[in-house]
């Protein structure tokens, strides 16, 4: 159906209405990942695709190379679209006067308040985008951050904004895997980075967050997820974004989040706040800003197709969130006889 879209066999004034049609009607619609499917034709089609997605798991080499299909398509790509910080995760309108990016930051300042930061310690970032949560963390909290990424494009610039900040004395940031981190760091954050881990590997990142916390370091992160109860139908199929945007990744769900910790650590939830809407109308001014600037993203060598491509991702997410199909939400983890959160 989105491959449709694509090549231009079919056209709507909303994709967005149209995405919400169908997750209305799931049970009933074979084309999208999780529901019932009962033609063979399309049962031989989602085991093909799936085969496909088998082939792109998340160890050390594929993580690299999943993320860098997206991440590393070119800055100036995402420059045209994002907010002047570079944040692409979910805003937090906490007001409704809120552009995007005060949104932004108020994302950012939720989660900072959630871990307690303070002028000593020493965080860990997990995903370091372009470098503007660590920017923001560094100049007012004062703390240390380590941030790590495997994209080329984004360690670049997150480097570059980084030294234009005069902040290279407090944020190092690292083109490595998580799964090779070293130390011990008194907060731990991760933002829209656990969907590209993949079910494989869930418990191995909770361990590694848990080797390298302090005994009573905090663990916060923001992380798109799905329904329990379509968890393993979505295991176990391949969606369009699958396919098209991010290769190698799988939404979790709280309960396979919780499952994973448990399994690997004795850390425990203490915040769980639910933003699915606040993403609905994150990637709706996402879009606004794509189609605002076609021209420049064809000067950028980018054709046709790749910008009906972009629309309907992004509206397809928009539609989703919206209908709270799939949502989005800030963790937050301590151990047990932590006294300071």
């Amino acid at each position: 159906f989105g491959e449709g879209y694509v090549e231009g066999e079919w056209e709507t004034d909303s994709i967005t209405n149209v995405i919400k049609w169908f997750v209305l009607n799931i049970e009933n619609a074979p084309t999208v990942s999780g529901s019932n499917v009962k033609k063979v034709a399309l049962n031989i089609l989602k085991s093909l695709n799936r085969i496909s997605h088998s082939k792109r798991k998340n160890n050390l080499s594929g993580s690299e190379k999943n993320i860098a299909e997206h991440y590393d398509l070119n800055n100036d790509f995402f420059a045209l679209f994002l907010d002047k910080s570079m944040t692409y995760s979910s805003a937090y309108f906490k007001e409704e006067s809120f552009n995007l990016e005060e949104a932004q930051y108020a994302k950012y300042e939720r989660l900072c308040s959630q871990l307690h930061l303070r002028p000593e310690d020493h965080v860990l970032e997990i995903g370091s985008g372009w470098g503007a949560n660590a920017i923001y963390m560094a100049k007012n909290f004062g703390c240390k951050v380590t941030t790590l990424t495997i994209s080329e494009e984004q360690f670049k610039l997150a480097n570059d904004r980084i030294e234009k900040e005069n902040l290279s004395d407090k944020i190092t940031v690292l083109l490595k895997d998580y799964r090779l981190v070293k130390g011990k760091f008194d907060k731990i954050i991760s933002i829209e980075m656990l969907e590209a881990v993949g079910a494989d590997f869930f418990e191995t990142y909770f361990k590694k967050c848990a080797d390298v916390l302090t005994k009573n370091g905090i663990l916060a992160f923001q992380v798109i997820t799905c329904p329990d109860a379509r968890f393993e139908s979505l295991k176990n199929g391949v969606d369009w974004i699958q396919k098209h945007i991010f290769p190698g990744s799988l939404l979790p769900s709280v309960g396979e989040i919780n499952k994973a910790i448990n399994n690997t650590s004795d850390l425990t939830l203490v915040d769980l706040k639910d933003m699915g809407t606040h993403y609905a109308r994150t990637l709706a001014t996402w879009c606004e800003n794509f189609n605002a600037k076609i021209p420049e993203v064809k000067k950028l060598g980018f054709d046709d197709r790749f910008i009906r491509k972009w629309n309907y991702y992004l509206c397809y997410c928009e539609g989703a969130f919206a209908m709270r199909n799939i949502n989005v939400m800030q963790m937050v983890y301590t151990r047990p006889n932590n006294t300071e959160r």
